[in-house]
């Protein structure tokens, strides 16, 4: 198999383990969101701790923490991605999944309108166009449930602050991720005592309890190591065309397996995120094809 195709098949993997992720948090609704974030973050170091020590390579997070520089910008990437995780966990347990699923539609084109503004990034007619289209939606939804979706909007700019962050990291994906969660871990183990302090935590209160916690680790580190792997090996524009499986499936929870409602208003919000996403693809794929045209 060619370089390209495993960098699709790691994407797809990616965003199937992500897309599917909801059913977990779901069968963890009876724990409290704050608890079950504690546990992805403890068994995310603990996954990705031993990835590293088998590649042998503790030794770049050890020197990871000698940049003070880094250390910053790893910091504040840990805050960003840390209300991210709640805000899907406790979204997914308190039946906003259609919502959530809403935010990592709508993040592209926020990720798009954040290079324009940090980076200067130029955005074509079209583009912009696209742009325009996703926030009609967001005011359709708005007038129609009387409130903005902000569940959706939270998620979509902190995971796109996030990847702002991580662009300026000059540390690899794997080691800025266990670099983030281990700038986490202090207030990880507050949590966890605070949770178990009364001998009322979740885990080891029963085997399948203990097995859900245990297994968000894998779950949350699995992915982004595909991811990784994907990133290197196919063009951006793929990446980005790929990962819209990402809240399809999420989506599918919500409605088919959740059962969660979807009005007009819902269906017509996400038939214009829908095209925004298209008119975007569509032109990035022909900038793509067109750019080595111009050289």
């Amino acid at each position: 198999m060619r370089e390209p195709a495993k960098g699709v098949w790691a994407m797809i993997g990616a965003c199937t383990i992500w897309g599917f992720a909801p059913i977990l948090y779901k069968e963890l609704s009876h724990v409290p969101a704050i608890e079950v974030l504690a546990h992805r973050t403890f068994w995310s170091l603990a996954f990705f701790a031993a990835i590293l020590t088998v590649q042998g390579r503790l030794g770049v997070l050890r020197a990871a923490f000698s940049q003070p520089r880094e250390v910053m910008l790893m910091a504040v990437a840990a805050g960003f991605i840390t209300v991210n995780w709640f805000l899907f966990i406790w979204a997914v347990q308190n039946n906003y999944a259609v919502e959530a699923s809403l935010g990592y539609y709508i993040f592209p084109l926020v990720a798009v309108l954040i290079g324009r503004v940090v980076f200067g990034e130029r955005l074509s007619r079209v583009q912009w166009g696209a742009v325009a289209l996703a926030a009609v939606a967001v005011m359709l939804l708005t007038y129609g449930l009387g409130a903005p979706p902000w569940i959706a909007l939270v998620l979509s700019t902190s995971f796109g602050m996030y990847g702002l962050v991580k662009k300026r990291i000059t540390i690899g994906p794997v080691v800025s991720v266990t670099a983030e969660v281990v700038i986490l871990f202090p207030l990880t183990l507050a949590v966890l005592w605070w949770t178990n302090k009364d001998g009322n935590g979740a885990f080891g209160g029963n085997v399948y309890d203990t097995v859900l916690l245990t297994f968000s680790g894998p779950v949350t580190a699995i992915p982004l190591i595909l991811f990784s792997f994907a990133a290197k090996r196919i063009s951006l524009a793929t990446v980005g065309l790929v990962q819209y499986l990402n809240p399809t499936l999420q989506f599918f929870c919500a409605v088919a397996i959740f059962g969660e409602p979807f009005g007009v208003w819902h269906g017509g919000t996400f038939a214009i995120i829908w095209l925004a996403l298209a008119i975007y693809s569509v032109a990035t794929l022909r900038a793509q094809k067109a750019a080595p045209l111009q050289t």
